[in-house]
């Protein structure tokens, strides 16, 4: 029920064209008009934060989506692919993580490929990419930045999404890294070539240490906005030292 309906509820004549009059008391005395009760308002409150909240968190994925194309472009513009296969590298980088996450928790149609945006916004940073690549480029290591930064926003989103699905917390961590990492490696196998993740770099461990923030920041019933910052922070903080110091995991010893 509405604002309005409570008002029209407590009182009024509820004719066109007339004044509505104040209720009478018993003694004749008009009476004060009732407030709506505290329920309506606070279920307004609640609608309004989660329609914000919502909205944050599809910015956050789009955002993510973009950066994650971006990678995706350069690494196809570095292997000399046409404009198509770009495109093609740049959706199928900012698009396959979250995919498999949604296929996985049984939200289908998957966001991606229900909202256009999604294409939109990874089809602008593939052609972004085509034509501005030298000043892509000037940028250190712009495929891991761009990267680490879709890792971090996917890492959040991903873990998100399955506790709001019913998930538990381990299942929530682990989705949440596969939303981070698919795109990454669908990416990688495209082009053939060994994906980051089975590499010695902290790839994986950062997503997964973003996704155990959410999932502990939810548990503990944290302010959602500043325990997503957290989360991304940590996720882009590790993976961006790990690329700066060269920081890795140990490898297999050669035979």
């Amino acid at each position: 029920m509405g604002f309005s309906s409570a008002v029209r509820r407590s009182g009024g004549t509820g004719r066109l064209g007339e004044t509505p009059c104040r209720p009478q008391a018993l003694n004749g005395a008009p009476s004060t008009p009732r407030r709506p009760p505290r329920g309506i308002l606070l279920a307004h409150f609640e609608s309004d934060r989660e329609l914000a909240l919502n909205t944050i968190i599809t910015t956050i994925d789009l955002i993510g989506t973009f950066a994650f194309a971006i990678s995706g472009a350069t690494v196809g513009v570095r292997n000399r692919l046409d404009i198509f296969g770009v495109l093609v590298l740049s959706f199928a980088a900012a698009t396959a993580g979250g995919i498999t996450r949604d296929l996985m928790i049984g939200a289908t149609p998957p966001v991606a490929l229900a909202n256009w945006h999604y294409l939109a916004v990874s089809c602008l940073a593939g052609i972004i990419t085509f034509y501005r690549y030298s000043d892509i480029e000037r940028l250190r290591n712009p495929v891991r930045l761009f990267d680490a930064a879709g890792l971090a926003l996917f890492a959040v989103i991903g873990s998100l999404k399955a506790l709001d699905h019913g998930l538990g917390p381990v299942g929530a961590v682990l989705l949440g890294m596969l939303s981070g990492i698919g795109g990454g490696i669908v990416r990688d196998v495209l082009v053939a070539r060994t994906p980051v993740v089975f590499q010695s770099d902290l790839y994986a461990i950062a997503a997964m240490l973003g996704a155990i923030v959410v999932v502990v920041g939810v548990a503990l019933e944290l302010p959602a906005v500043p325990v997503m910052v957290a989360s991304a922070t940590v996720c882009f903080g590790l993976r961006y030292m790990a690329i700066r110091y060269d920081w890795h995991l140990p490898v297999a010893p050669p035979s």
